[in-house]
């Protein structure tokens, strides 16, 4: 329970919101047929409601999952909007390393590399085989 707290918290933040959603929904459309003088219909505030819900979704859920997931998916594949800056403390890393010799250097940097799944200083996709 307590490794998915994460996870229950943001499905009784979603609970919680969007039955205040439809809770105040109801109440806004008993005052709007009060207001036409017209019966309340189950039926004409559920369409109502999944209208404004899913079109609050679209502006705001899909939206965030849009950002959150591209932008994972494009730090994963290594894209250059998603590189890090970390290329000049690599080339400062690299040159000192060349300071115990040339072919020691290369091995050592070829062996680190392999390790860490470099490839020109970016990050290869993998799936954390030596976990």
């Amino acid at each position: 329970m307590r490794s998915y707290a994460y996870g229950w918290l943001t499905a009784a933040f979603f609970l919680i919101s969007i039955i205040g959603h439809w809770l105040f929904g109801w109440f806004a459309y008993l005052d709007e047929q009060a207001t036409l003088h017209a019966p309340p219909e189950i039926s004409g505030y559920v369409v109502e409601m999944m209208r404004d819900t899913f079109e609050n979704w679209q502006s705001e859920f899909l939206q965030l999952i849009w950002q959150v997931v591209g932008l994972a998916y494009f730090l994963y594949v290594g894209s250059p909007a998603s590189k890090e800056n970390d290329d000049r403390a690599e080339a400062k890393l690299d040159a000192l390393i060349h300071l115990v010799g040339k072919e020691k250097a290369d091995a050592i940097i070829w062996e680190l590399d392999e390790k860490y799944l470099r490839h020109k200083g970016h990050s290869k996709p993998h799936g954390h085989a030596d976990l």
